[in-house]
């Protein structure tokens, strides 16, 4: 009876301290601000305002872009328009968002291309500085003309 009671209060206590350790562990990745905006001036496609929305899961992250920089020239299926956006990695560096996940675009509206996928590391920090979106084989090649505001994105 003695070790029986031993046991369970062994397992008793192990459990209660993975509990803690569990409660004191740092949740999913994070990175801050999730979302930023920023100018481009696309040249003959136009200029305008975007959002970007960033997500990260370890080392992959992900911007989703948001623009009216550039539109939609006709309807345009889900999946047909190819971006690149390049940030500014560290103030020394650059880093390359791809993909080619947009919703489905009617003719006239604002191009939203993502997610972009691209790797990070912790301590991060990136901003904005072009966009490469190519639609039915066309590319407007969009510069910022504004910092990206709040700031960079830092990733955990």
């Amino acid at each position: 009876m003695r070790h029986g009671r031993f046991a369970a209060g062994t397992a008793l206590g192990i459990g209660a301290a993975l509990a803690g350790t569990l409660a004191l562990a740092p949740s999913a990745y994070a990175v801050e601000p999730q979302t930023a905006t920023i100018s481009f001036d696309c040249g003959t496609w136009g200029s305008g305002e975007a959002t970007l929305e960033a997500t990260q899961n370890g080392t992959a992250a992900t911007i989703t872009v948001a623009t009216d920089a550039v539109t939609a020239p006709i309807d345009l299926a889900a999946g047909s328009v190819s971006s690149t956006l390049t940030l500014s990695k560290n103030g020394t560096d650059t880093a390359e968002f791809t993909g080619s996940a947009n919703p489905a675009l009617p003719a006239g509206s604002p191009v939203s291309s993502g997610p972009l996928n691209g790797t990070v590391a912790s301590g991060d920090a990136l901003e904005a500085k072009s966009l490469k979106v190519t639609v039915l084989g066309v590319t407007a090649t969009c510069n910022a003309t504004s910092a990206q505001a709040p700031g960079a994105f830092v990733f955990d």
